[in-house]
Order: structure tokens, then C-alpha cells, then sequence
């Protein structure tokens, strides 16, 4: 196999990071990173920007359906722009996710962002880490970007409760 089909072979679909067995490299990748997380409280206080950050990468196969798109592009937005703040805001975009809204699944932005799981695989300890998850999470929060109007456009339907259609 020549050097450019091993490579295309090699690289993830989704957030386009070149390691062995590509998409499912990447998938062990995150694995590993989901079992640290849940394997010490330390590491867990960033689960949720983790998970919002490679299901946002990954839209084939995480955000398949237009609320569970929904559910990340608003995730990610509440966690960056509101610091996670306001307990209560996650709750209502949780509810307002399983009601009857009837939303239009964007596209994906082609290029989702500048780093990977790779960036954040080797940060030595918790504090390490969560910069890591933070700088990934923003970088995929940026390659976003012409959606940011859409997630803060639903965030607020959630807290206000209402139900109304949304592109």
C-alpha cells in the first residue's frame, strides 16, 4: 500500500487525526479517556465537555438524529459560554431535548476543530488534563462557529420553555 492511501487509511473520518486503524484508533483513543474519567474524580469534572467535544468531531456517528445534535452543539455551548454555570440551564435544555421540539439538523462544519483526543491522551495529571479538555472543547467550539446563533438561539427556547420549530 503506497504512503498516501496507508494514511487515508489511518485517518479518522470524523475529526481527521491520523492513527493506526483510524476512526476505531480514535474511538479507543477517547475509550481510554472516558475510563480515566470515570476512574477518578479528579479527571471526571470534565466528562461532559469531553463527551460534548468528541460528539460534536465525530457527527456521523454521535449526532445522528437533530436533537441529539442538539444536545452537544447546546452542551458544549452552555459549558464554554456559561462556564457550566446554572445547574438549572442543563436541566432545562435536558428537558426541552426530550419534549416535543421539532428542530432541523444542521450541517457540521466540514473541519471541526484543530485538535484532537490526541492533544489531550498525555496530559499528566488533572489539572494537565482539564486544560487540555478545555483548549479541544474550544477549538471545536470555534470550527462551529456559524452555528454559535443556533445554539444560543435554543439554549434560550430551553430556559424560557418554549417549543417552538427552530431550523
Amino acid at each position: 500500500m503506497c504512503a498516501r492511501s496507508q494514511e487515508s487509511a489511518d485517518r479518522c473520518s470524523g475529526c481527521g487525526l491520523v492513527v493506526p486503524g483510524g476512526t476505531s484508533g480514535c474511538q479507543k483513543i477517547v475509550d481510554e479517556l472516558w475510563a480515566r474519567e470515570f476512574g477518578d474524580v479528579s479527571y471526571f469534572r470534565v466528562h461532559r465537555m469531553t463527551v460534548d467535544t468528541y460528539c460534536l468531531q465525530h457527527p456521523e456517528r454521535y449526532c445522528a438524529s437533530a436533537k441529539s445534535f442538539a444536545a452537544h452543539l447546546t452542551g458544549l455551548c452552555w459549558l464554554i459560554e456559561e462556564s457550566g454555570g446554572r445547574a438549572v440551564g442543563s436541566e432545562a435544555l435536558r428537558r426541552w431535548l426530550n419534549g416535543s421540539v421539532r428542530l432541523e439538523k444542521p450541517e457540521a462544519p466540514p473541519v471541526r476543530g484543530g485538535l484532537t483526543v490526541a492533544d489531550v491522551r498525555d496530559a499528566a495529571d488533572p489539572e494537565a488534563y482539564s486544560r487540555a479538555v478545555e483548549g479541544w472543547a474550544r477549538s471545536t467550539w470555534e470550527a462551529y462557529s456559524s452555528l454559535h446563533p443556533m445554539a444560543r438561539d435554543w439554549i434560550q427556547q430551553a430556559l424560557s420553555g418554549r417549543s417552538r420549530p427552530s431550523r
